[in-house]
């Protein structure tokens, strides 16, 4: 480990800290996030679930939802299968590095840091995949306690609270996948410190930069302001 190392992982965890503070914490700028307006469509669409009786719909969104959760679950555990049998294969892998040009060469011990890094990388994401598939199946339990228009109509209070309970649930278990899935994305930028702590900032750089126009000047971001204040 250099100066070069350090600084570059110092730098990626500060990217990856003021990304979230970005789009996941309070509004403290006018430009609102993509995630953040999706977590008012989350509220629209469970709060809208009082006004019919048949929630199969509902079901099925959340259906929906967990299988894609549980699908990047399963391929962080892939990912992690794949790190640890890079470790078996420290020598195969430092001979083709050694043959590259422009390749930061350094011993066997920084080679396996950096694999032992991306193997808490892929960690990290798959407990938060993991919480995030529970909460949704929590989310689905408590859509099923919503009432149904009658009870709704005698008691409304009771049920925006019941329907208040679901859709913060939705949205923390939104906020989870987020998180597993930008560590994902993260995770190709960590990929370029193999070669170079400088690749290692550029590559991270280049995700960050990518993922902030997603959030803020995207057109899913436009679509979902049509028919709001931006």
């Amino acid at each position: 480990m250099t100066i070069a190392d350090y600084t570059a992982l110092a730098i990626f965890g500060l990217l990856w800290a003021g990304f979230n503070w970005a789009t996941d914490g309070q509004r403290l700028f006018k430009r609102v996030s993509l995630t953040r307006l999706m977590n008012e469509q989350r509220r629209k669409w469970i709060r809208n679930s009082l006004t019919r009786d048949l929630k199969m719909i509902d079901t099925q969104i959340i259906a929906g939802l967990q299988a894609g959760t549980a699908f990047f679950a399963s391929t962080t555990i892939f990912a992690l299968g794949g790190c640890f049998a890079l470790l078996g294969a420290t020598d195969q892998v430092e001979a083709i590095f050694n043959d590259l040009p422009f390749v930061f060469h350094g011993s066997r011990s920084g080679f396996e840091l950096k694999v032992g890094g991306l193997i808490c990388l892929f960690g990290y994401a798959f407990f938060k995949f993991g919480w995030s598939y529970r909460l949704f199946n929590y989310c689905s339990i408590l859509m099923g306690g919503i009432p149904m228009m009658g009870d709704a109509s005698r008691d409304p209070e009771a049920a925006e609270r019941a329907a208040e309970r679901a859709a913060r649930l939705n949205i923390m278990a939104a906020k989870h996948f987020n998180a597993g899935l930008r560590t994902i994305f993260l995770s190709i930028g960590y990929l370029g410190w193999f070669i170079s702590p400088y690749v290692l900032i550029i590559l991270t750089t280049f995700v960050i930069f990518v993922l902030l126009r997603r959030q803020f000047f995207s057109e899913a971001r436009t679509a979902l302001l049509e028919d709001t204040n931006p």
